[in-house]
């Protein structure tokens, strides 16, 4: 990864009173009490936010040189996260995900803008692919990268395996930007 393109990626991102800002320090207790609002949902996670495990996660998500994370914000409230990951710059393509939303934001069109922010923004930056990789269980967040055009491209069979010691098998999606313009404005 080089830090050119990573360093114009990671940037605050904003659209009416919705803010994406580059995660850090600053954001441990803020974050730490929106995943604590539905700590039975990381079961179905590569990676556990619950307050049990969320020092060690928080501590590698922010430390972590592949990933370029970020804290989503309504007005002045942290309500979730999301991150680019997988960054090649080469093959120009990367990965969106590590997003969680708390659940009084599920359901209001802050996921679909949260993306839109992301997907719009790492297209102006050069990324001609852009990947999405769900575990199988997890239909809620295949519904939502089928909402914005993605196109499931696969099944990658015991392609991990998760904090809790479960063998994922993980839906790939693939979003190119002509899938996203025939979408896009139907996008929160």
């Amino acid at each position: 990864m080089t830090t050119r393109l990573s360093s114009r990626l990671l940037t605050p991102l904003h659209d009416a009173g919705l803010w994406l800002m580059p995660m850090d320090e600053t954001h441990r207790d803020a974050l730490r009490e929106a995943c604590a609002a539905d700590a039975d949902i990381w079961v179905i996670y590569a990676t556990s936010f619950a307050p049990a495990q969320f020092d060690a996660s928080f501590d590698a998500l922010i430390g972590s040189a592949t990933r370029l994370p970020f804290a989503v914000f309504v007005d002045d409230a942290l309500v979730g996260m999301s991150a680019y990951l997988r960054l090649d710059e080469g093959a120009q393509t990367l990965e969106i995900g590590n997003s969680y939303i708390v659940p009084a934001q599920r359901g209001t069109g802050l996921n679909g803008r949260m993306k839109r922010l992301m997907i719009d923004h790492a297209f102006a930056c050069g990324v001609r692919r852009i990947e999405f990789r769900v575990d199988t269980r997890n239909s809620r967040s295949q519904a939502a990268v089928r909402k914005i055009g993605a196109q499931q491209e696969g099944l990658l069979r015991a392609e991990r395996i998760t904090w809790n010691g479960h063998v994922r098998d993980t839906a790939l999606f693939g979003l190119l930007e002509s899938d996203w313009a025939a979408v896009r404005d139907r996008i929160a």
